[in-house]
C-alpha cells in the first residue's frame, strides 16, 4: 500500500529545485499544499511531485520509506514514466497522463495537475484512488442547517451551494469551507491538530475530508515544527506601567521584594507596576491594570460619548459596549477554563457582571404596553449598560419594593415580547416572523438583547421558542429537521400539508397548483415525476421559509442575545438550556415548592416541637393546593414568598426558607414574607384548620393587591 508521509529528515540524494520539471506531469510548479513535496534524484535525473507519485495508477510502493523516494524504487518510477508516456492527458491534450479514475468502466486519463483543474477527486487513504467530476463523491445536506455566510477559515463570503469548491462540516452542518481553504488549513495544522473550526469534531471531520479529496499530513502541525517559536511564553512580564515611575533604575527593574517588586495585572498578566508607583502595601498582590479595570468597571474604555449626533451613532456604541463587554467576559471564561453544566450555574455566572453600587432606572406606564414601552426606553438610551442593576419602578405602585417590582416587570415583559410583531405561530412553539418594519428599526436585535437582559436579571423561563428557531440559532438538537407543525396554524401552512398528505400524483399536482406562488417564492417549483419526491420538496419548503429566508432576522437576533456573553455561553450548553427556551415549562407540585425552601428550626426542643408540626401543616396546605381544594393556587404562594410565580431561570439567591414565630392571640397571627430574602415566616397556630384559614386569606389578598 501507498505510505502518506511527509518527513522533514532528509532523503540521501534528494533536494528540491523549483526549476525542474516533474517527469510524469510536466511541470515546475513546487506547491507542496497542491501537488505535495517536489523531489529531485539527482544521481538519477529524475524530478517527481510526491502527489503525482502517489495518484499514478501504474505504482505501488515496494520499497521501505526511507528508500529512493518515500518507499517508491527509481526503477518503478521509470517504468510509469514509460507507460503514461503513451497515454494523452484529456484536459490538456499532451501524453504523460498518469492518473486514471478508478471507476473500471472510465477511461478518463489525466496529468495530477490537469486533474485538480478538472475537479478530480485524489482520495489520500486506503488505496490512493481518483475519480472523475462525473464519478466524484458529494456531498448532501443531511439536515437542514442555516445556511452559511462566510467560509469558516477565511470569513470570505461563501456560494451557499455543497459543490467541488464549497464542502461542509459533517458533524455540526454549520461549517462550510472553500476547498483551497480547508487544504491550506489541514496543510498547517496536519493530522494532529485539523479539525472543525465550529464544533471541534475530529475524527468524523478528517473522515469526510480524506473522502472529498483533502489532503492531511502525517505530522505535527507547522507552528509546531518552528524552532524556539513559544520562547516568548516562558518570559515573565517586567515593566511598570504607571503614569510616573519612581524607580531611579528604570521601568524594567524589579526587586526580588519589597516597594520595587512588579506586581503584574492579576486579570491579563500583561500590565505591571511598582507597589510604590501605585501606592501598594507591601502585602498587597492584587493589582488590576486601568484597561481591564475600565472593562470590568464601566469606568473608561465602555463609556458612551457625552455627544452624540445620529441615532445610528447612538446604536452602533451601544452594540459595541455590549461587544466589549460578552468579549471581556468570554475571556475570563476562557481563562478559567470552566463550563458550569447546568443553566443556573451559567446564568449565575454571567450575572457576576452586574454591578449593584450602578443602577438603571424603568418607569412602568400605566397601560398594558408601558412594560415594553419603558423597556426599550431604557435600551435606546445613549448611556444605558446592561450591567447596572435594574431599579423598577410602576407608576401605580406607592410601595416600589425593587426585587418585587423587578420580577413583576421581567415577567411581564417575557409575556409581552413573545407577543411582538417579531415572532409567530402558535403559543409556545414561536419561531421568528418576517418583518421588514423590525428589520428597519432593528428590533430583533433589541427583542434578542431584552431576552438576554431577563433571563440574567433573574427573569422567568422564557419557554416559547420552537425546537426549529432553537436548532437555527444554536444547532441543537443535532439532528433535528423542520416539520409541519413547525409552520403553525396559517394559509401557507395548510397549502404545504396540502402537498404532504397527497395519495397520488394527480393530488399532488392539484395541491402544488394551489401552492404554486408559494412554491415560485421559493424557488422550490419544479416538475414531479415521482409521488415520493413530494417529501424532499416540503423538507426544501421547510427549510427556506423557517431558516433560509430568516438569515438576516436570525444574524440580529443573535446578537441581541450575545448581550453579556449569553449566546456564547448556550451554545456551548445547548443541551441545558434547552428546557429554558423552548416550553414547556415545568409546572409547579406539592414536593418542587416543598423541595425549594430550607426550614430554619429554633435550638430549643419544646418549640422545635411546635415548629415541626407547623411544617406538617405546611406540607398538608401545599398538598391540598396542589389538588385544587384552596383558594390559593401554588404560584400564588411562591409569589407572596419570592414576588415570582415560577422559579426563575438562573434559580433563587438566597435560597428561599422558612422560620416560625408565636402570638399571644393565634387569631391574629397572619404569615409573613420578605421577597428581597426569599424569606416565609409562618405562625405557630394550635390547629391546621386555622393554620390554612389564615395562609388562604393572607395569600389571596396580596395576590389582589398585586392585580391592581
Amino acid at each position: 500500500m501507498k505510505a502518506m508521509k511527509e518527513e522533514t529528515t532528509e532523503i540521501k540524494q534528494i533536494k528540491d529545485d523549483k526549476d525542474l520539471i516533474c517527469s510524469l506531469c510536466k511541470r515546475c510548479d513546487n506547491i507542496p499544499e497542491k501537488y505535495g513535496e517536489k523531489i529531485t534524484l539527482q544521481q538519477h535525473n529524475l524530478t517527481v511531485h510526491y502527489f503525482c507519485l502517489l495518484m499514478s495508477s501504474g505504482i505501488c510502493q515496494r520499497g521501505e520509506e526511507d528508500e529512493d523516494v518515500h518507499g517508491f524504487l527509481v526503477d518503478d518510477i521509470k517504468k510509469e514514466i514509460r507507460r503514461s508516456s503513451r497515454l494523452r492527458c484529456m484536459h490538456c491534450k499532451k501524453v504523460g497522463a498518469s492518473v486514471g479514475c478508478s471507476i473500471k468502466s472510465c477511461r478518463q486519463m489525466i496529468h495530477m495537475p490537469c486533474g485538480v483543474e478538472q475537479e478530480f477527486i485524489f482520495q489520500f487513504t486506503g488505496l490512493f484512488p481518483s475519480f472523475c467530476k462525473k464519478h466524484a463523491p458529494s456531498q448532501s445536506c443531511v439536515s437542514s442547517p442555516s445556511l452559511p455566510l462566510s467560509c469558516s477559515v477565511c470569513l470570505e463570503p461563501i456560494e451557499s451551494v455543497l459543490s467541488y469548491n464549497v464542502l461542509k462540516c459533517p458533524a455540526c452542518h454549520g461549517s462550510w469551507f472553500h476547498r483551497d481553504c480547508v487544504q491550506h488549513y489541514a496543510h498547517s495544522a496536519a493530522m494532529f491538530f485539523f479539525k472543525c473550526t465550529l464544533c471541534n469534531n475530529k475524527d468524523q471531520f478528517q473522515q469526510e475530508m480524506l473522502r472529498m479529496g483533502i489532503y492531511i499530513p502525517e505530522r505535527d502541525a507547522s507552528w509546531e515544527l518552528e524552532e524556539n517559536a513559544f520562547g516568548e511564553l516562558l518570559q515573565v512580564y517586567q515593566h511598570c506601567d504607571a503614569v510616573k515611575c519612581l524607580s531611579h533604575k528604570g521601568r524594567k527593574h524589579s526587586s526580588q521584594s519589597g516597594l520595587f517588586e512588579i506586581v503584574r495585572c492579576k486579570l491579563c498578566g500583561s500590565r505591571g507596576t511598582h507597589r510604590k508607583c501605585s501606592n501598594l502595601r507591601l502585602y498587597d498582590t492584587d493589582w488590576v491594570c486601568a484597561d481591564c479595570k475600565a472593562a470590568v468597571e464601566e469606568n473608561k474604555s465602555v463609556q458612551l460619548p457625552n455627544h452624540v449626533e445620529s441615532p445610528l451613532a447612538i446604536r452602533q456604541e451601544r452594540k459595541r459596549l455590549f461587544k466589549n463587554i460578552s468579549d471581556f467576559h468570554s475571556s475570563l471564561i476562557t481563562k478559567r477554563q470552566r463550563v458550569p453544566a447546568t443553566s443556573p450555574e451559567v446564568l449565575m455566572d454571567l450575572a457576576c457582571q452586574i454591578s449593584l453600587q450602578q443602577s438603571t432606572e424603568v418607569l412602568v406606564g400605566d397601560d398594558d404596553d408601558g412594560v415594553m414601552e419603558a423597556a426599550l426606553q431604557v435600551l435606546r438610551q445613549s448611556d444605558f449598560n446592561p450591567c447596572c442593576t435594574l431599579s423598577v419602578k410602576f407608576s401605580k405602585d406607592k410601595l416600589n419594593n425593587n426585587i418585587r417590582n423587578q420580577r413583576r416587570f421581567l415577567k411581564r415583559l417575557v409575556s409581552k415580547l413573545q407577543m411582538s410583531e417579531i415572532f409567530e405561530g402558535p403559543d409556545g412553539v414561536k419561531n421568528l416572523a418576517l418583518n421588514s418594519k423590525a428589520l428597519r428599526d432593528d428590533l430583533y436585535f433589541e427583542v434578542g438583547c431584552l431576552l438576554a437582559l431577563s433571563l440574567i436579571h433573574g427573569g422567568p423561563p422564557l419557554g416559547f421558542f420552537s425546537p426549529a428557531l432553537y436548532h437555527s440559532l444554536f444547532k441543537y438538537p443535532t439532528n433535528y429537521r423542520p416539520t409541519l407543525q413547525d409552520l403553525g396554524d396559517t394559509a401557507f401552512a395548510h397549502k404545504i400539508r396540502q402537498i404532504a398528505e397527497a395519495n397520488s400524483k394527480k393530488e399532488l399536482r392539484h395541491a402544488m397548483q394551489s401552492a404554486s406562488q408559494y412554491l415560485e417564492a421559493a424557488g422550490c417549483w419544479r416538475k414531479i415525476s415521482k409521488l415520493s419526491e413530494k417529501d424532499m420538496l416540503v423538507e426544501d419548503v421547510l427549510n427556506f421559509y423557517l431558516i433560509i429566508r430568516l438569515q438576516l432576522p436570525l444574524q440580529r437576533f443573535r446578537e441581541g442575545l450575545r448581550t453579556l456573553g449569553l449566546f456564547e455561553q448556550v451554545q456551548m450548553c445547548a443541551e441545558s438550556f434547552y428546557s429554558v427556551f423552548c416550553g414547556p415549562v415545568e409546572r409547579l407540585t406539592a414536593e418542587s415548592v416543598m423541595e425549594l425552601f430550607t426550614a430554619r428550626f429554633s435550638e430549643e426542643k419544646e418549640r422545635q416541637a411546635k415548629e415541626n408540626t407547623t411544617m406538617n401543616y405546611w406540607k398538608q396546605f401545599l398538598h391540598e393546593c396542589d389538588e385544587g381544594r384552596c383558594a390559593a393556587s401554588l404560584e400564588d404562594i411562591l409569589t407572596f414568598a419570592t414576588a415570582a410565580d415560577l422559579v426563575p431561570s438562573i434559580g433563587f439567591k438566597p435560597t428561599p426558607s422558612i422560620s416560625f414565630f408565636s402570638s399571644p392571640d393565634p387569631s391574629c397571627a397572619f404569615p409573613q414574607s420578605h421577597c428581597d430574602a426569599n424569606h416565609l415566616i409562618l405562625p405557630i397556630l394550635p390547629s391546621y384548620e386555622l393554620f390554612k384559614k389564615h395562609l388562604d386569606y393572607t395569600v389571596c389578598q396580596f395576590s389582589v393587591m398585586q392585580d391592581i
